[in-house]
Parts: C-alpha cells; structure tokens; sequence
C-alpha cells in the first residue's frame, strides 16, 4: 500500500507538467463562427472622405501574399472591402498554413467599423489535400480539446497574432 502511495506522490509532478501549457488562443466569434467586429472611434476632427482615403491605402498594402485583394471601394458607403492573406508558419518541418479571410472597413466621420470573418484556412504539408476550407471545424474541435493535429496550437497563435498585429496596423493608419 505505501509503495502505490510513493509511486502516484512520484508520478504527480509530471501530471502537473503536462498541463503547464494552458493558455488559451482567444478569438472573437459570432454565431460559433470566427468573427471580428470591431469600431473605433477617432480624432473628431477627421472626415469620411479622409478616413476613406486612409483605409483604401491601408487595405492596398496591408497584405504581400497572393490572392490578398480590394473588392469593393464606395466612396459613398465608405466602404473598403476584400480579402487579406497570411501565411502562418507551424512547424520547424517548414509547413505553413495560408489564413484567408474577408476584410470590410466602413468609415464614418471620427468612427470607422472593421469586420474580418469567413476565415479559410489552406495546409501547405506533404499528404494532406492543399485546398482552402472553412477554419470553423478544425477551431471547434481545437477549443474541445481535440486538435486535428499538433499544428493547430501554432496556426490558431499564428491567427491570433497576426489579426492582432494587423488590427494595430490599420488603427496606427487610420489614426495618424
């Protein structure tokens, strides 16, 4: 009985250790679904026509990867939309991940609105299909505990970093 007592004493610390690594990718999410919105308000001396301008160039340069594109600009509307890419890197094994995603900014005077959702995501690995797919499964199941693969930690931090980094990108454009 005293040895099964020092056996499972000696075995806690590695229970211990194996769930040290417990931060959680945060995303925002709409209807179980990867979803930003989010609005900003700015200088109220600033104008649509002005914030319109900013975010059209923001939008232009804000991406260097193929299939990145501008859809929609409407002046009127003071709508800029289109598609951004990032490639997320997830193993030292050189594979990656393209993150595609629908951008739409909608300014206002001193305000402006910035959507992301319909998120794709492509694996560039040996084996595996290279197609785009929604990345809603594959986050499901990773929240679940249940990750597709030991990539996944690194593609949602990847996700989370890069959106993160590109939302201060155009709040630094657009408040300048």
């Amino acid at each position: 009985m005293i040895k099964k007592i020092i056996i499972a004493l000696s075995l806690l610390p590695c229970f211990c250790i194996a769930q040290s690594d417990t931060k959680m990718v945060v995303m925002q999410m709409q209807n179980g679904k990867i979803y930003f919105d989010n609005a900003y308000s700015l200088n109220v001396s600033l104008k649509k026509d002005e914030l319109f301008n900013r975010a059209a160039n923001w939008l232009k340069g804000a991406f260097q990867y193929p299939d990145k594109s501008i859809d929609v600009t409407d002046s009127k509307k003071g709508e800029v939309a289109g598609t951004g890419v990032f490639k997320i890197i997830t193993s030292e094994a050189g594979h990656y991940y393209w993150l595609k995603f629908t951008v739409n900014i909608v300014v206002h005077n001193a305000t402006y609105e910035l959507k992301l959702h319909d998120f794709y995501e492509k694996p560039i690995e040996p084996g595996i299909s290279n197609e785009y797919s929604k990345i809603e499964y594959r986050w499901w199941d990773y929240r679940q505990g249940k990750p597709w693969s030991p990539e996944d930690k690194p593609l949602f931090e990847g996700m989370s970093k890069d959106l993160n980094e590109m939302m201060a990108s155009l709040q630094a454009a657009m408040s300048k």
